[in-house]
């Protein structure tokens, strides 16, 4: 979710779920050793509970960001060894670390060592089930048992093998069958492990489908950024047991107005909110007049809160005139 999952989004999603658990995008850990911490790790309390996603294959180095990091808050700290990306690949880290289990297992103990001696928060691991031509029912056991033994608690298993050879990104979300089986027996062999589902959970009921089989939790990517409302409007009460009424669209965009201004008198461009917000009304009559206002008039320079006014009135229209029969929801991957 890199560039996709930054601060305005994280608020975004925090106006739907006050219980679920927020991942930043990557941030390469030599960019926070080299480059602007502020900038890269800053974050705002009303995001939490919020977990801080690195990428990275030098057990100092990540150490080092560790440090870094703690000082801001997080709580969590994921290393992520399931991103597919060229960009990522080329870097030494992401998915293509499944074929070095050893490694892993040395960046998350210095992880583990440099955020204990900070006070701070858990280390965590996001994987694949595998990489290319290994077969997942030896390596992930493997896999497990070895950054296990180095200290790792909790995993996020994506229960699809990443083909770093001739496969894009997107195909890579897609065309790799889904084993949940398998993730699901890491749960069984190892029931000390907090082991969390990703990969192909579209909506709540699949969500709730994983629960009940024995996951400890279900990660949610590109479905909750296309289609937010469904999948974490009502999250806390369907998921989190919250006595709490669920999150219209309307409300989450009444929420955010506040944070909005508040954005806009620091100098941020209003597209760099809404971009975030364009899936806020999938599925609804008058959506894709909501996200062509946005995405037309968000950008100009000057825009304000009343880009967003005139985004609703389609909506508003829409629902006095007619029953709803749906726009299609822009989700990709």
């Amino acid at each position: 979710m890199m560039e996709w999952t930054d601060r305005h989004c994280r608020m975004l999603h925090r106006q739907l779920s006050r219980c679920a658990l927020l991942y930043t995008e990557m941030v390469v850990a030599d960019g926070v050793t080299r480059g602007d911490p502020v900038r890269m790790l800053s974050f705002s309390a009303a995001e939490r509970p919020v977990a801080l996603q690195l990428g990275g294959s030098s057990p100092a180095t990540l150490a080092d960001a560790v440090r870094i990091a703690v000082p801001y808050g997080y709580d969590e700290i994921n290393l992520n060894v399931g991103c597919p990306s060229d960009r990522v690949r080329d870097g030494s880290f992401g998915a293509c670390l499944m074929r070095d289990p050893d490694l892993v297992a040395r960046c998350c103990a210095a992880m583990i060592a440099a955020s204990a001696a900070e006070g701070g928060p858990p280390i965590t691991v996001k994987c694949r089930i595998g990489v290319d031509d290994q077969e997942p029912a030896a390596t992930l056991p493997n896999f497990i048992d070895r950054v296990a033994d180095a200290g790792v608690e909790s995993f996020a298993i994506h229960a699809r093998k990443a083909w770093l050879k001739g496969l894009s990104p997107k195909e890579n979300r897609t065309i790799p069958p889904l084993d949940y089986d398998l993730a699901l027996a890491m749960k069984r062999r190892r029931p000390e492990l907090t082991v969390a589902i990703n990969g192909g959970v579209m909506d709540l009921e699949a969500a709730a489908t994983h629960l009940a089989a024995g996951f400890d939790g279900v990660m949610v990517g590109r479905a909750a950024y296309h289609d937010p409302v469904s999948i974490l409007g009502s999250a806390d009460r369907r998921l989190f047991a919250q006595d709490v009424a669920d999150v219209s669209p309307e409300e989450a965009v009444a929420r955010m107005r506040p944070y909005i201004a508040e954005q806009l008198a620091r100098g941020q461009r209003l597209d760099r909110i809404t971009r975030h917000m364009l899936g806020l009304f999938a599925g609804r009559r008058g959506a894709r007049a909501w996200r062509r206002i946005l995405t037309d008039q968000a950008r100009l320079p000057g825009a304000g809160l009343e880009v967003i006014d005139r985004a609703l009135e389609p909506l508003a229209h829409a629902a006095a005139t007619a029953p709803n029969v749906g726009d299609p929801a822009p989700i990709e991957g």
